[in-house]
């Protein structure tokens, strides 16, 4: 007898085509009624049903009712975690989508991941935290250094209070779009949610896609000014995603 997880449970749940179109759907972190998850997977309600049943039996989803309608999600960052994972690893194999779908542009420059920011936006900004020595590596890791508490504290975000959660401070996060790490952890989620508190930023309804308001992209080049020389520059501002493209 063998001990230990059952991950070929686990496996084989995740690899049916309607349930891991639920999984990737559910991201956005953002709950979903099993009418809108049918419509995401492309089956019955019947069906759906009986995909949500396995889901939540295995502890990948959780539910909430609220008067007449369920609400699913997923069921912590853990399985957010194993999902990106996955992503990374399909993408890396060539496992992609052969019809282009007209979101792919909008998904890689800036999307919801779990509950941070990624796609190209994310990336960009995660490196600007690094060269401005707000973050810096550390066991494998991030850590805050003191001007960074101080920057985002200046961004109304609590260091030590988001330190006390019971998740990491921060951590790098490896994008599947772009080969390269955006900001994950509890401060990954405060710079999300902050973005999305000041209207800079507002979800798409049917997918993980972020946009940005005039304001929002002004907000961004800022941040990323310091690092990248344009601090006094007069020059308009571009999308934050078009920075560095020329060349390529």
């Amino acid at each position: 007898m063998k001990d230990g997880p059952h991950i070929a449970r686990i496996a084989a749940l995740i690899g049916d085509s309607a349930r891991a179109e639920v999984l990737t759907a559910l991201m956005a972190d953002r709950a979903l009624t099993a009418t809108e998850l049918a419509d995401v997977a492309g089956v019955t309600k019947q069906t759906i049903s009986a995909h949500l049943a396995k889901l939540l039996d295995a502890g990948l989803l959780a539910v909430e009712s609220q008067g007449r309608h369920r609400y699913f999600r997923l069921a912590d960052r853990d399985v957010a975690q194993l999902l990106e994972s996955l992503m990374n690893v399909a993408f890396r194999a060539g496992a992609v989508r052969l019809r282009a779908s007209p979101r792919e542009p909008a998904l890689r420059r800036a999307r919801v991941c779990y509950d941070h920011l990624a796609g190209e936006v994310g990336v960009q900004l995660h490196e600007a935290l690094l060269r401005q020595g707000y973050l810096h590596a550390a066991d494998g890791g991030l850590a805050v250094t003191p001007a960074g508490a101080e920057w985002f504290a200046h961004q109304g975000i609590d260091t030590t209070a988001a330190a006390r959660q019971r998740r990491m401070l921060c951590r790098p996060c490896l994008d599947w779009s772009e080969r390269r790490h955006h900001l994950g952890g509890a401060l990954g989620a405060a710079l999300l949610q902050r973005l999305l508190e000041r209207g800079w930023a507002r979800r798409d309804k049917d997918s993980r896609v972020l946009h940005f308001s005039a304001e929002g992209e002004l907000a961004l080049r800022a941040w990323l000014a310091p690092a990248a020389g344009e601090a006094a520059s007069n020059e308009p501002p571009r999308p934050l995603a078009a920075r560095g493209r020329s060349g390529r």
